[in-house]
């Protein structure tokens, strides 16, 4: 009797003791009526509370933001509700009232209104972004080229470029910066009424996966000899071309006929996510094994290493994703992380991660950092700080 598994995972999804999971409803689909089960998906404490900690971060470089794009970089308090909205507003007066360092108050006497601008510290720190900026072209082009390499006829709609700009590090201005700027890479092209930004120029350089260099870092440090001693890992990781790093949650204890399912997987070769997808049947595991290198390398090509569910699911037919994507992403809870802090479901690659700090930082969020600590307090930098030996080129 065929069955068919109907898995949701939901903002409301059923916590566990001491919140370390969560249920995800399986419904169980047979001619002989619906049998419901729970399967736990587990929680990652340290993952949750990225997006708690960026919350502050991402309204103080947002009124930086915000300030700096006035006329005298002087921002009158009575239009920041035009900015930003009435309810927004107060959380933004909140952050000004909250980090003097960062935000000096100025006027309300006499004829002159209430203003805000940057301090001396702010101003002269952010005077240094035009350099980060300038140290990230190179890198925004090569992993713009990629985005475009990946998907089925070298092109993506401009929509949806644009839809992941910010994840990207792509400048507001990004149309004129980076895609004018470099005739002999992209273009932007009408197609069908719909404008597409498309690759120019294949480079075969670039066809090489992030998972592909950190197999090459990595297997040059550990000799094949260390490989046959172990068969199987308690944290399903195995030193081989077609493996992926496995981050299992705390609460998640594999057991031998898991490990050993997942060894064959860890060993199964696949097509690159650089060959074009119409060439696979998906039905086929290698082909399915595929779709996760492409969300790897999806996620791999942003700043921060993550996405919102929405921003993944934009790039169905352009990368010829699973329709169930949802259940995808479940499945390889070691390669993956689905978060429902914050205002949107977000997807992070766990690799990027030791606990709450992303591992490789590229010059962009380096500078960030550096803003930031003039707020003084450790949980804004908590989840950023990193040695600048890190930084990503």
């Amino acid at each position: 009797m065929k069955r068919r598994s109907i898995i949701t995972l939901s903002s409301s999804a059923i916590p566990c003791q001491k919140w370390d999971s969560m249920y995800v409803s399986v419904r169980q689909v047979s001619s002989g009526g619906k049998r419901s089960k729970k399967k736990i998906y587990h929680r990652d404490y340290q993952l949750d509370k990225v997006m708690d900690l960026q919350k502050k971060p991402s309204l103080i470089l947002q009124l930086k933001s915000i300030i700096q794009s006035q006329k005298h970089q002087c921002l009158l308090l009575r239009n920041l509700e035009k900015e930003v909205g009435f309810v927004a507003k107060w959380n933004f007066m909140s952050i000004i009232e909250k980090y003097p360092s960062i935000f000096h108050v100025g006027g309300g006497t006499g004829k002159e209104l209430p203003f805000v601008t940057l301090t001396r510290k702010a101003e002269k720190i952010a005077s240094e972004e035009g350099e980060a900026r300038n140290l990230m072209e190179p890198i925004l082009v090569k992993n713009l080229k990629k985005l475009l390499m990946l998907s089925i006829d070298c092109r993506v709609p401009l929509e949806k470029v644009e839809f992941i700009a910010n994840e990207l590090g792509l400048p507001q201005d990004f149309k004129r910066s980076l895609i004018l700027k470099y005739p002999e890479y992209f273009s932007i092209k009408d197609i069908n009424g719909r404008a597409y930004v498309n690759l120019e120029n294949w480079d075969s350089s670039l066809a090489v996966t992030a998972r592909e260099e950190r197999f090459a870092r990595e297997g040059a440090l550990q000799s094949p000899g260390v490989r046959k001693k172990v068969r199987i890992t308690k944290d399903g990781n195995y030193l081989g071309p077609f493996a992926f790093k496995m981050c299992f949650a705390a609460g998640f204890r594999p057991n031998k006929g898991y490990l050993e399912e997942l060894e064959k997987w860890q060993k199964m070769e696949f097509p690159s996510p650089y060959l074009n997808a119409r060439r696979f049947e998906l039905a086929d595991p290698k082909a399915r094994k595929r779709v996760v290198a492409v969300l790897h390398e999806l996620l791999s090509l942003t700043m921060e290493k993550r996405m919102t569910s929405a921003q993944l699911d934009a790039f169905h037919s352009e990368y010829l994703l699973p329709s169930k994507l949802l259940l995808c992403l479940i499945k390889h809870h070691g390669i993956f992380y689905i978060t429902n802090k914050g205002a949107r479901s977000t997807v992070f690659l766990k690799e990027a991660y030791d606990g709450t700090k992303l591992v490789d930082k590229c010059p962009m969020l380096m500078f960030n950092d550096k803003f930031l600590a003039l707020s003084g307090r450790n949980e804004i930098s908590s989840c950023n700080s990193m040695d600048s030996s890190q930084v990503v080129m």
